[in-house]
């Protein structure tokens, strides 16, 4: 089984090397798409209608693909213009919900106005506590302009016109997307799946890796997943107790 994913707005991938390690257990392979401007060189300015074309290329008819955070933005998008493109949609602490943000408009203001100041030594600092330590303040020129693309797109989206089978996985503890993120895009997809990890935040691969892969699983499965596969099996039979099955083993997470 072949599980696509388009990682968040990050520019590297290393941290997910621990879940994709574990949902080889599972029997999932996993092929991280390397996203232009963040883990792939670009220079050029994004729009989510290149993301979209960029994903529609490097994606097969067909896929089962997990987005996380701005990837799951590009899938949405992506599923709105091609939706019989994918199997199956997993929504990983997505974007793509719009919110006035308040920070984020004052943040863009001040970097216009006074943004030369940051040169100043010692001054970067004060600055990015002043105006959010954020996606935006860290990104090169180029791609701070992606994300303002990015972010005015969500107020284009209507996630209701989303007919791919879809679930949805999140952490509440979720800062950057907040959890009544999750429950809108539930509301608006029909016929979709939410699960909500109580310990989680934005990026769960990285404190609960193995907890993350076998949520993943259990989606890509339909059943509660279960670490059986031709290297382990003689240990678990020859261990103490009734052997696994997805009968007995406990589901992680609250369902809504």
């Amino acid at each position: 089984m072949i599980l696509y994913i388009i990682h968040g707005w990050t520019y590297t991938v290393a941290p997910w090397e621990q879940t994709i390690e574990c949902l080889k257990k599972y029997g999932i392979t996993v092929k991280m798409l390397h996203v232009p401007g963040l883990t792939a060189t670009s220079t050029k300015v994004w729009t989510i209608d290149d993301y979209v074309a960029w994903a529609n290329q490097e994606l097969p008819n067909g896929a089962i693909a997990l987005g996380h955070s701005n990837g799951g933005r590009i899938l949405l998008n992506m599923c709105l213009k091609y939706p019989d493109k994918l199997k199956e949609l997993i929504l990983l602490d997505s974007a793509g919900i719009y919110e006035p943000s308040r920070k984020r408009d004052l943040s863009r203001l001040l970097s216009k106005t006074f943004g030369f100041m940051k040169q100043v030594p010692g001054v970067e600092r004060l600055w990015h506590k002043l105006t959010g330590s954020s996606d935006y303040a860290k990104a090169p020129q180029n791609m701070k302009l992606t994300l303002a693309n990015m972010l005015d797109s969500d107020k284009l989206l209507d996630a209701s016109q989303v007919k791919v089978k879809t679930e949805i996985i999140w952490g509440e503890a979720d800062d950057i997307t907040p959890v009544r993120q999750a429950k809108r895009l539930h509301q608006q997809i029909q016929g979709s799946k939410l699960r909500i990890f109580p310990e989680w935040n934005h990026a769960p691969y990285i404190k609960h890796p193995e907890e993350l892969a076998k949520a993943i699983a259990e989606v890509i499965t339909g059943t509660e997943a279960c670490k059986i596969t031709a290297t382990n099996m003689p240990q678990m039979a020859s261990a103490k107790g009734p052997t696994p099955t997805a009968a007995n083993m406990p589901s992680l997470g609250r369902k809504e």
